[in-house]
């Protein structure tokens, strides 16, 4: 039995039905083998690049500088800006006058005391059978004032950077300034021992050569590595940085 032929099919071949003889073909996805317009175009067959990250994802080792821009690691408090000698230097004049009002109130008192002890000896009666023994123990005793004070006032100059930067990392002028110094292997305050090291350089330097104090103090402009410490501070393995 025969059928007119289909206006819309001249060769007289059967229409392809879906899914029958023939598995139905799927349009490619969009992008597939030919770049997505709009979008930049990846090399066929090479993954994306990513570009690395600063560091890796990893913090600077510790005791590294950053790029030499002042800035330093340190385990336990991150990084940290080291302390300039500017602000080393203010510091340090800030604890001269504390300690010098402290030292001046401490000999006016001493010395107070003394001369009023002096003068007690004039009002020893001279007619009296223990006028010396008077005399002496005033002389005596204006005598011990006088030392006491000067035993004070060194104990203080001797004890106030060193106690002061053991236990709580800064002097007075420090704090003022917002310095401190810590461990470079720990960031903790740098303790009896190393806060005595390095409290006892500069003053080896004095008695070594009278201004060795001095040139131990700015010994910071010497080192070359940018972490700005002193000879006492490399002794004591501290560093001098701003909170």
């Amino acid at each position: 039995m025969s059928y007119p032929p289909d206006p819309n099919n001249p060769y007289g071949q059967p229409p392809q039905q879906p899914g029958y003889g023939y598995p139905q073909q799927a349009p490619p996805p969009a992008g597939y083998g030919y770049p997505q317009q709009g979008q930049p175009q990846q090399p066929y067959g090479y993954p994306q690049q990513v570009p690395p990250q600063a560091n890796y994802g990893y913090p600077p080792a510790p005791g590294t500088l950053q790029a030499n821009n002042g800035y330093i690691n340190v385990p336990n408090l991150g990084t940290v800006q080291v302390a300039t000698m500017g602000m080393r230097f203010l510091a340090r004049l800030l604890d001269g006058l504390v300690t010098g009002v402290i030292i001046g109130i401490a000999m006016a008192a001493g010395m107070a005391g003394a001369v009023g002890l002096a003068n007690k000896a004039d009002k020893c009666d001279y007619t009296s059978s223990d006028y010396n023994s008077c005399v002496a123990d005033a002389s005596n005793s204006a005598v011990a004032v006088f030392f006491t004070m000067a035993a004070v006032i060194i104990a203080f100059s001797l004890l106030y950077e060193w106690l002061l930067i053991s236990l709580a990392g800064a002097t007075v002028g420090k704090m003022a300034l917002g310095l401190r110094v810590v461990r470079e292997n720990n960031g903790q305050h740098p303790g009896l021992g190393a806060g005595f090291v390095r409290f006892l350089i500069p003053w080896v330097g004095y008695l070594a050569c009278g201004l060795g104090m001095l040139l131990v103090w700015v010994s910071p402009f010497f080192d070359n590595s940018g972490k700005l410490q002193g000879w006492h501070d490399r002794a004591a393995g501290t560093l001098v940085v701003k909170k």
